[in-house]
């Protein structure tokens, strides 16, 4: 037995028994619910995320207090947030003197804010290396740098991991700079990307960009089928309704009106609810209103979308955004972080963005106050507590941060910005294509802060799978799945939020 204790002890290991478990968990529960080998990876893959923020709430014993100092001693999005994913290109840890290690996941915004970074290290004298890692791997990383003490200097934060990351003492706490700072005023940003990325009192993070969503939709397709392109008057109806003409003619070739990918809530099925009039969750993070009526009545609407739309099979196994660049589809929902993908591909010149249609719930033929909703999210640039340079480390995120950083964040058509009034430079970055739909909405419409709580992860997922909508999701024509699946959602939700 003595030779076996070091491979009971290896297998006792914290991180080898929750790696196991989860394995072993997705095949034999997978496996059991018919799922597919491609859903199984992608199931798994999610599923390392909370295993790492797990290991990492163990490895700093779940103290609740303040983190490092801003006096100089010692995590957008965005869904699915999230952007497009690059090649990793090197490594994480903090490295002290004169250089910081910047670590993003989207390769889009690497070249632009590595020339802002570069004007930066011009008047400090201090190297920046930005280095790009897929987003299923950068929290990983971010998770086990934080076990072992080496995190990158500076980083990105997001919604779904941030409360963890502040409540844990990993994120430099940033008051005392801020107050020193004349660049940097609070006020200037979005107040639901600022109350993110703030926890007791203290700023962890300073917003780095906001986001919204439109509609994106291939004016070829339309013009091809002889269906009306669409307008800033159309509601979710007409979606419906042009995406059914289109599936109808379209079908025999695999083209379809519609495309929906269930797991990009915040760019599609959130915005819905939204307008119907419920909230997936509520204000105070403490609750949620899916298994309403007016929930039940956005998910229906999402529902007869769906009857009309590339049936799931075909998405997970290509995507909507690789079906969309095919020509595969006639319409998607996308956020303002992916206006690069679209910008640059073969077929671009037919890719047209057009303001996210409305609910008419009064039925009275116009967008009223709370019927056109668009969901937005910002990214924070956050440091780590034991970075060994926390002063040159502020001074880039001030630099990033401040009125001219994001302006030129803008210019360069890195994002749209988390500094209000600050992202008109980005809507014409883009020559030869009308980005207007992605401002106008916060002229026209209601922006709300993408849902979280302060373990998102959790009760995201589980919306994804059996017991959530997934049945309802790969069976639309059902009616009853989708409100039994809402009731389901409800209790999903609140049971999550109460085990918080």
């Amino acid at each position: 037995m003595k030779t076996l204790a070091p491979l009971f002890a290896f297998l006792g290991e914290p991180f080898v028994a929750l790696l196991i478990a989860t394995i072993a968990a997705m095949f034999l529960l997978g496996i059991r619910h018919g799922y597919s080998m491609e859903e199984l990876e992608k199931i798994m893959t999610k599923s390392l995320e909370p295993t790492g923020m797990i290991l990492l709430v163990t490895a700093c014993g779940g103290d609740n207090g303040g983190g490092s100092n801003g006096d100089g001693s010692s995590e957008g999005g965005t869904e699915q947030g999230s952007g497009t994913e690059g090649e990793s290109s090197g490594g994480g840890s903090s490295s002290g003197g004169g250089e910081l290690q910047v670590n993003i996941w989207d390769n889009y915004q690497r070249d632009g804010l590595q020339a802002i970074a570069d004007e930066w290290s011009e008047q400090s004298g201090v190297k920046v290396n930005i280095n790009v890692v897929t987003w299923d791997s950068y929290w990983t990383l971010l998770s086990s740098g934080a076990q072992g003490g080496e995190m990158p200097d500076v980083f990105w934060m997001h919604s779904n991991t941030a409360q963890m990351y502040m409540e844990n003492n990993l994120l430099l706490k940033l008051d005392d700079y801020i107050a020193k700072d004349d660049k940097i005023d609070m006020a200037n940003y979005y107040e639901g990307i600022v109350n993110l990325y703030s926890s007791n009192g203290s700023q962890y993070a300073i917003p780095k960009d906001h986001d919204t969503i439109a509609l994106l939709y291939n004016e070829a397709l339309f013009k091809k089928y002889n269906v009306d392109t669409p307008t800033d008057d159309w509601t979710w109806e007409d979606v419906y309704e042009a995406a059914k003409k289109i599936t109808d003619a379209g079908k025999a070739e695999g083209i379809y009106g519609y495309g929906v990918n269930v797991s990009n809530n915040q760019d599609g099925w959130y915005n819905i609810v939204e307008d119907y009039g419920a909230q997936v969750i509520t204000d105070d993070h403490k609750g949620t209103t899916i298994g309403s009526d007016a929930g039940k009545e956005g998910m229906e609407m999402v529902r007869k979308i769906l009857t009309v739309s590339a049936p799931q099979s075909v998405v997970a196994e290509s995507g909507t955004d690789s079906l969309f660049t095919s020509n595969l589809l006639g319409m998607i929902t996308q956020g303002s972080w992916m206006v690069n993908t679209y910008y640059t591909a073969e077929n671009a010149a037919d890719y047209k963005w057009a303001l996210l249609p409305y609910a008419d719930v009064n039925g009275n033929g116009q967008c009223d106050e709370g019927e056109r909703k668009s969901a937005y999210n910002g990214l924070g640039w956050a440091a780590s507590a034991n970075t060994s340079n926390p002063d040159a480390a502020y001074s880039l995120i001030s630099y990033f941060c401040s009125e001219e950083g994001q302006k030129k964040q803008s210019e360069l058509g890195v994002t749209m910005a988390g500094y209000v009034g600050a992202s008109d430079a980005f809507i014409s970055a883009f020559e030869g294509t009308d980005l207007s739909a992605f401002t106008k909405i916060e002229e026209e419409g209601t922006l709300f802060f993408r849902p979280y709580t302060r373990n998102t992860t959790v009760w995201e997922d589980a919306l994804q799978q059996a017991g959530g909508f997934l049945e309802p999701w790969q069976n639309p024509e059902d009616p009853d799945l989708m409100s039994k699946a809402c009731d389901n959602a409800q209790t999903i939700i609140e049971n999550a939020i109460a085990n918080e």
